[in-house]
């Protein structure tokens, strides 16, 4: 079941993260989160100028957006749909980087690394605390991005 969170253009403008609050906080008192696994997706209703070309990761307000929540919800990518792109577009509204017309994004490589072990470390913590387990799950997301983690990393600080 998913789990779809409205954003509009008057949440970015105030960098108001309550609609992921009120989403968010009942899971966590219920102790529902794990149950909610790669449900969540944003539903981003923000008003370009006609012609506008940007991507929706190329507006810094809306990049600004999910830096505030980012820092709220550090663990967010664990609820996030990653089969519908949810992962792939936070990651892009957090990490800089470029569009190409022929290869796609490109991210830059050294933000996208620090992101990533960021990820890892972040999540890997969270998920101990959970008590869910968490090296698959890290792998799989380390995938994603496109690295391939070894199980002997995840030895080092678990």
């Amino acid at each position: 079941m998913t789990i779809t969170i409205t954003l509009d253009t008057d949440y970015v403008t105030n960098l108001d993260i309550s609609p992921v609050f009120k989403v968010i906080e009942p899971l966590l008192q219920e102790k529902a989160i794990a149950s909610h696994e790669q449900q969540l997706s944003f539903d981003i209703k923000y008003a370009l100028e006609p012609g506008d070309p940007r991507e929706l990761s190329e507006i810094p307000e809306l990049r600004l957006w999910f830096v505030r929540l980012d820092a709220k919800y550090p663990w967010l990518p664990f609820l996030l749909d990653w089969k519908s792109g949810e992962f792939a577009r936070y990651t892009a509204m957090l990490v800089p980087h470029q569009f190409s017309a022929k290869e796609g994004i490109q991210y830059n490589p050294e933000a996208l690394e620090i992101f990533l072990m960021h990820k890892i470390f972040i999540l890997g913590d969270w998920l101990k605390q959970q008590g869910i387990p968490s090296p698959s799950r890290l792998k799989s997301m380390a995938q994603m991005l496109g690295y391939d983690l070894d199980d002997t990393f995840f030895e080092i600080f678990s």
